[in-house]
């Protein structure tokens, strides 16, 4: 059969509690920025956990991308996947088709994921005036803001997208199941670019649930910036987060002809399910089952475990974090003293659920584009059972021009599991996937 095309990353877009756009976003991590913060909402609604991470200024921000009419038919979700997509559009180089435009970019399209999408549309607005008979006062855009595929959608009408526009919602794993998906598609030749990665807005009813399952860490409202601990011995729960990220995947041959930036290859990646068997359940995840997830996105880039410089890991700040870097070292067969350096971005956004993967996905990006590694904080007091790898658990972040590979990986509820591999660009020698079926 005929070799699979390379793919590349020409686009990065980015809505983070700790900064909007790539120079604030890559600033924060060398930083060891944290954007979690107090929120009064929470604490009136009587949360446990009162701190959060929200994007900041988006109210303004919002009027540079949106127009007033565009704005009144998006909830905060879409209105965040919007921003992310239009700056990843954007610093790819490409040109924003006109609503005048005769046809859409057939060989353009998206799949940007979210986890729990439009919930506060529907605990604000349509549940209360449909229990009031005021049905007919929720107004003509209700659904378009309440579908899954609503921030996905908003995003084809802005940039003219024709190819495939979809929104995959798998728990945590959703922003890193969306660029493997993507990518897969422009490898096989269905599509010329695809934006890739997920949102989540910030309602109380996002994570009021969590809240209730006592999985969010409540001991820290009075230090907010301490609040989200991966890895540590005194983790507690998640941090609730939110945000976008999206990444403009592109075929090689296009982004040559192009002329366009490369920050990064897709070398390959890989989805599963545990089956919520042998440990497995809807919250907790199989160790095979993430084993073999990342074992197929090795083999699927076609590298050797040992040549992987670093692992952004799932890691939320819970009881899963020493087994998540257990399933990794079982899956690579490395010694500690051979493990790829550890790191938890969550540690400064909290978690933003279905935009978690993706916002990772452009952290690791920037990082191998600009050659360093963002440090983890609040894991001084480093869980004991992760003592072998504290000399690769970096707490500041370091200056690694040799940076090559970095594998990122989300674990999700419902025990579903996703892992992608990014590798800085070479322009020769062998290409990932060039492989027979």
């Amino acid at each position: 059969m005929e070799a699979e095309r390379r793919v590349v990353v020409t686009g990065l877009g980015v809505l983070a509690p700790n900064g909007h756009g790539l120079a604030a976003f890559s600033d924060a991590l060398r930083a060891g920025k944290s954007g979690i913060r107090f929120h009064q909402h929470l604490a009136d609604a009587k949360f446990a956990c009162q701190v959060g991470g929200i994007p900041e200024g988006v109210e303004e921000l919002q009027n540079r991308y949106l127009t007033d009419e565009e704005l009144r038919a998006m909830n905060p979700n879409m209105i965040y996947a919007a921003i992310a997509a239009i700056d990843a559009w954007k610093d790819a180089g490409l040109e924003r088709l006109t609503h005048d435009s005769v046809a859409p970019d057939w060989d353009s399209g998206a799949i940007l994921g979210t986890g729990i999408g439009g919930i506060d549309t529907i605990a604000e607005k349509l549940a209360p005036k449909t229990n009031e008979g005021k049905v007919s006062r929720l107004g003509s855009t209700m659904v378009e803001q309440i579908m899954s595929s609503g921030n996905s959608a908003r995003v084809a009408g802005l940039l003219g997208l024709g190819n495939q526009v979809s929104t995959n919602s798998s728990a945590c794993t959703t922003g890193t199941e969306a660029v493997v998906m993507a990518a897969e598609r422009i490898r096989r030749g269905f599509a010329e670019r695809m934006l890739a990665g997920g949102s989540e807005g910030h309602s109380k009813y996002i994570w009021a649930g969590f809240d209730a399952m006592k999985v969010l860490n409540r001991t820290r409202n009075e230090t907010p910036a301490e609040a989200s601990r991966p890895m540590s011995a005194s983790a507690a729960g998640f941090i609730p987060g939110s945000g976008a990220g999206a990444l403009l995947l592109e075929s090689l041959e296009s982004a040559q002809r192009r002329g366009a930036r490369i920050y990064a290859e897709v070398l390959g990646g890989y989805v599963n399910c545990g089956g919520h068997r042998m440990g497995g359940s809807m919250t907790a995840p199989n160790p095979t089952g993430v084993q073999r997830c990342i074992r197929g996105a090795i083999a699927r880039a076609g590298i050797r475990p040992d040549e992987i410089d670093l692992i952004n890991g799932h890691l939320t700040a819970t009881f899963a974090d020493p087994h998540e870097i257990g399933s990794w070292a079982a899956a690579l067969e490395l010694s500690p003293e051979r493990f790829p350096f550890v790191q938890a971005t969550k540690s400064l956004l909290g978690h933003a659920l279905g935009a978690a993967g993706g916002i990772e996905c452009v952290a690791s990006v920037l990082q191998l584009d600009q050659g360093f590694v963002h440090g983890s904080i609040n894991c001084e007091d480093l869980h004991p059972a992760l003592a072998p790898y504290a000399a690769r658990i970096p707490h500041r972040s370091l200056d690694l021009p040799s940076l090559r590979v970095i594998a990122k990986a989300s674990f999700g509820f419902g025990d579903v599991n996703g892992c992608v591999i990014f590798r800085k660009f070479v322009s020769e020698g062998p290409a990932n996937g060039q492989v027979d079926r």
